[in-house]
């Protein structure tokens, strides 16, 4: 049975920085792609940013290029995303999610297994 499961989250002044976590059981991360994507309150769910199966293939959102990383560790079977310079439109809850394929799918529908998410405030 695949598992996702966020962590990092919490409340951050504008600024700074939070590294979430992305940690995998049940399948390697060898095999997959993964997303990272945000739901604001009252917003729809948007991608952050996605890497594929072997890291050679990277996406941001605009509004997150340059202040946003996404990395993965083989090792540890687990996904990561460094936010930098974080503001407070970034404040939602952090979801992960497997994609179908070895692809990094930009869209939602390229994903069909989801993490239960992480809470990130941004708030002075």
């Amino acid at each position: 049975q695949p598992r996702l499961v966020e962590s990092g989250g919490g409340l951050v002044q504008p600024g700074g920085s939070l590294r979430l976590s992305c940690a995998a059981s049940g399948f390697s991360l060898e095999h997959y792609a993964i997303g990272w994507f945000r739901q604001a309150p009252g917003k729809e769910r948007e991608g952050v940013s996605c890497i594929n199966y072997n890291g050679g293939s990277i996406n941001y959102a605009d509004s997150v290029k340059g202040r946003f990383t996404i990395s993965r560790d083989s090792a540890a079977n687990t996904v990561y995303l460094q936010m930098n310079s974080l503001k407070p439109e970034d404040t939602a809850v952090y979801y992960c999610a497997r994609s179908r394929t070895t692809v990094a799918y930009t869209t939602l529908s390229g994903y069909n297994d989801w993490g239960p998410g992480t809470q990130v405030t941004v708030s002075s």
